[in-house]
């Protein structure tokens, strides 16, 4: 093919990606020309004998800036639109690009240019040129420049293994999910399950010519059967299937076993640490943290767990006495709703009626136009990647646009689960041209039927709202530098605040009533509904702060204990971490580790504790808004200036202390839990 810049659309210079045109034979012939480009003008760089913020690091700035725009639509439709071929381009691609990237981090020429740069023009720096710089020298170092010629080729090659291993592990637990389906001929079997799901079970039968129902493992019909099916039977069968997915006693063997791949990352990641001089690699993480040491991280978690280890103990008392009798892991969900049904009459099937996707987007866009004081709408003529998605602008009161996304909402086959936003462009405003970002928003609720539009549960809503707010740090940012725009540069343990901020919105009356419409009667959520509802956020907290500390301490602890020879450990580090912490019984067969694509392929390596670390960021500034309403403008417009717009150009807890005029407190997420004493 010919795989010009005018023929290839990974190589054109247009304001979105041309998703219309992009095909899997584009890909390896558009990164390997836009390395070797790069590369010769890395080369010129290095060769400059007067080094200066405007003839080095913009131009590097650039570089890397056109690098992740030409790459981002690749990574995206190899999460929404998996194929084999792409697959392959893909894989093609990620050894090229690591390599890169590691020989940039450790040129020894930029890395002197850079330290001279920061010496000689200090005083005449901005503080944000000063955070370039200051980030770009930590990352040389935390690259290996120091290293001699061996250790540094070992540290690239080490890099490049685990881009390869982080892109297997996904496709093993992609291909697992996918490969899985359970044929049900019996309708009773079915009973309790959401109607929704049971057509589309019939829809899948009869396209293959089967009687009855045939159910995948998407996250939608899972999390459906496992919360709501009267069989305790069935509900096993869908909790083995996702807790064994891409596992050696998973439904497929050995065929997308991630064991060995699991081992291979952990002992990679374990020998690029100590050819740093760090002693594991969780310690190597969290050199560019908010939380500094491991044993700072650990005392964190353990503070957590003395705070809701009682409460999540008698919650799972009182949660068997609810059932009369002693209760199997995929039952807890099941007893858990039908309990919260009793005490706060309320359901999440049964809010489905209220919450349209259509509606919950009106009134969500809603909330960000009162805090931020921008609009948000949608925009047709736009390439998208498949029917389910759709292009927003989010523009100023006068109609300039700021920022856009795209929005992929809908469970789909050789769609990734779970739910994420990621940069297509970054912000960059250098040379006198501005590039505004843009994001891809993704999640993964029901589809709509042929009769009636997406419903969704409030658990959809809060992880729509949380991932929009991850959007809004990327789309409201203020810094011209890509490296420090958007959530680029922010520590990783602070960069969920936005998330879990927004996540608050989703519990306010005022927000319910705005985003709720019965699908017959057009009427809000009741009042009273919307009490109970609101009620149920504190409901099970301690079980489920335990949960979430389970995978987060089980995550610093694999990759702090690494031992070179035993290996990872993986399970018996994870059976100690419950005998601490868990309280719900879990099978000896459950093997969720090797679907946990958080710390194996998602980049929260020693990072998951981030979710509840920024939990008190996001509770605590929230509780600012308490204190002078939800929808205040002054303390709206001190969030966005300390914190959104900030990206990384500050450091983390500086500019929390900026918005809140104190360090955080966890004391606020604590009353949110209900578990404060």
């Amino acid at each position: 093919m010919n795989d010009s810049t005018s023929d290839n659309p990974l190589l054109q210079h247009t304001p979105l990606p041309r998703f219309d045109l992009i095909a899997p034979e584009h890909v390896q012939p558009a990164i390997s020309r836009l390395i070797a480009d790069q590369r010769a003008a890395v080369a010129r760089i290095e060769a400059i004998a007067t080094p200066t913020f405007k003839n080095v690091v913009e131009p590097l700035e650039e570089l890397q800036h056109a690098l992740g725009r030409a790459w981002s639509p690749v990574g995206h439709l190899n999460a929404v639109m998996n194929s084999e071929s792409l697959r392959a381009a893909y894989n093609a691609c990620l050894p090229l690009l690591s390599e890169f990237h590691t020989d940039l981090a450790q040129s020894e020429q930029l890395y002197r240019a850079y330290a001279l740069i920061a010496q000689q023009e200090h005083a005449t720096l901005d503080p944000v040129q000063r955070q370039v710089i200051e980030h770009a020298l930590r990352d040389f170092r935390l690259a290996g420049v120091g290293l001699d010629a061996g250790r540094k080729a070992r540290f690239k090659t080490i890099m490049m293994e685990l881009s390869r291993l982080s892109a297997k592990f996904e496709e093993n637990v992609l291909d697992a999910t996918n490969a899985w389906s359970y044929h049900v001929t019996d309708r009773a079997q079915l009973a309790g399950i959401n109607l929704s799901i049971v057509e589309q079970a019939q829809r899948r039968a009869q396209e293959k010519a089967l009687d009855g129902y045939l159910f995948g493992l998407d996250q939608p019909t899972y999390v459906a059967v496992v919360t709501d099916a009267q069989s305790q039977s069935l509900r096993r069968v869908f909790y083995e299937a996702w807790t064994t997915r891409a596992s050696g006693l998973g439904a497929n063997g050995a065929t997308y076993d991630n064991t060995t791949v699991m081992e291979d990352i952990l002992r990679l990641r374990h020998e690029a640490a100590q050819l740093l001089d760090f002693k594991s690699y969780a310690e190597y993480a969290l050199a560019n943290r908010m939380a500094r040491t491991v044993p700072e991280v650990t005392g964190f978690l353990n503070d957590l767990i003395r705070s809701a280890r009682k409460a999540g103990a008698d919650e799972f008392a009182e949660l068997e006495q609810f059932a009369g009798r002693k209760l199997n892991a995929w039952d807890v969900t099941f007893f858990s709703e039908r309990l919260q049904q009793q005490r706060y009459s309320v359901s999440q099937e049964e809010l489905r009626e209220y919450l349209s996707l259509p509606r919950v987007l009106e009134g969500l866009f809603e909330v960000a136009e009162r805090l931020f004081d921008v609009r948000i709408r949608e925009r047709s003529g736009v390439a998208l990647w498949h029917p389910d998605a759709r292009y927003f602008e989010v523009q100023t009161p006068g109609g300039v646009a700021v920022a856009s996304f795209y929005l992929d909402a809908y469970a789909r086959p050789h769609k990734r689960s779970g739910a994420w936003m990621d940069d297509c462009i970054g912000r960059k405003a250098l040379g006198g041209n501005t590039t505004l970002p843009v994001a891809y928003l993704v999640c993964n609720s029901l589809p709509p039927a042929p009769d009636r539009p997406a419903q969704l549960t409030h658990d959809d809503v809060v992880t729509l709202f949380h991932e929009f707010g991850h959007g809004l740090h990327h789309m409201l940012t203020r810094v011209s530098y890509p490296s420090l725009a958007g959530i680029n540069g922010v520590a990783w343990d602070a960069v969920e605040l936005p998330s879990q901020f927004m996540e608050n919105y989703a519990w306010q009356s005022e927000v319910l009533n705005r985003i709720s419409a019965h699908t017959r009667t057009g009427e809000p959520i009741p009042a009273d509904k919307q009490r109970q509802l609101i009620a149920t956020r504190s409901f099970q907290a301690g079980l489920q702060t335990l949960r979430q500390v389970e995978f987060a301490l089980f995550d610093m602890r694999v990759h702090s204990e690494y031992d070179p020879v035993q290996g990872g450990r993986i399970y018996s580090l994870l059976s100690e971490v419950r005998a601490q912490v868990a309280v719900v019984p879990i099978p000896d067969w459950n093997r969720y580790p090797h679907s946990f694509g958080h710390i194996f392929s998602g980049g929260y390596a020693a990072g998951y504790y981030s979710y509840k670390w920024a939990e008190v960021l996001a509770a605590d500034a929230f509780a600012a808004f308490s204190e002078r309403g939800a929808f205040d403008r002054t303390t709206a417009r001190r969030f966005l200036e300390s914190i959104l717009s900030r990206g990384g150009s500050r450091d983390a807890l500086e500019a929390f202390v900026e918005f809140r005029g104190r360090k955080p407190e966890v004391a606020a997420l604590l009353k949110q839990y209900g578990i404060a004493a």
